[in-house]
């Protein structure tokens, strides 16, 4: 059994940065692939990024493109992302997530994602 832990959240100011990061946990670790997701308030899932575990491609969604990067270490089981020039509308929580079901493509949405974490606060503040 897999367990996530997302850890790094906390409050900036707009334009600041912060770097989260995920760790996994369990005798058996090796997905497809990672993905992040943030959810604001009123508002559901929302993909911001992922990587595929073997090779370390990265996908993001167009809003973070320039500003957010994913990383992994396959060494250590973590994931990180890193935000840069954050805006108010960053505000979410943040979730890692791992997916063990496809093979070909990352999933962009929730479903495609069997274990996830508990979520760490981003607020940006203007």
């Amino acid at each position: 059994q897999v367990q996530l832990v997302e850890s790094g959240g906390g409050l900036v100011q707009a334009g600041g940065s912060l770097r989260l990061s995920c760790a996994a946990s369990g005798r058996i670790f090796s997905p497809y692939a990672m993905g992040w997701f943030r959810q604001a308030p009123g508002k559901g899932r929302a993909f911001v990024g992922g990587i595929t575990w073997s090779g370390g491609s990265t996908y993001y969604t167009d809003s973070v493109k320039g500003r957010f990067t994913i990383a992994r270490d396959n060494a250590k089981n973590t994931v990180s992302l890193q935000m840069i020039s954050l805006k108010p509308e960053d505000t979410a929580v943040y979730y890692c997530a791992a997916d063990f079901i496809h093979r070909t493509a990352v999933a962009v949405s929730p479903n495609g994602y069997t274990t996830w974490g508990q979520g760490t606060q981003v607020t940006v503040s203007s």
